[in-house]
């Protein structure tokens, strides 16, 4: 669950959140994984919609926050806040992608667990 010291997903924190149902946690990360905002960060932030792309930016820290998704929390939040500065740097955007992809990696395995 960690890659160099990263963590993508803190699971024990996170069923923590749910009374320590699993099956309700595995239940809430596969909404997670049908139902995010990346792709339309992604739209916004490249259209300058600045206004739709933090909306989108928040959604994911929120989301990423009540799931104790760690390392995309961190990620979400550095990319809102340079949107509210009405500008993003292309590499925290590629870097709030790939962290995306490894957290839905994370996000399976815990699935997998409580399926």
């Amino acid at each position: 669950m960690s890659d160099a010291g990263v963590v993508y997903i803190n699971e024990e924190e996170g069923k923590k959140r749910v009374m320590n149902n699993g099956k309700l946690y595995a239940r809430l990360l596969t909404k997670f994984k049908t139902d995010t905002k990346l792709d339309d960060l992604v739209t916004m932030a490249g259209a300058q919609d600045w206004e739709k792309a933090q909306a989108a930016a928040h959604t994911i820290k929120g989301v990423a926050a009540n799931l104790s998704l760690t390392e995309l929390f961190n990620q979400s939040l550095d990319v809102e806040t340079q949107i509210k500065g009405k500008s993003l740097k292309p590499e925290s955007l590629e870097s709030l992608k790939t962290c995306f992809s490894v957290t839905l990696d994370e996000v399976e395995k815990v699935i997998a667990k409580y399926a």
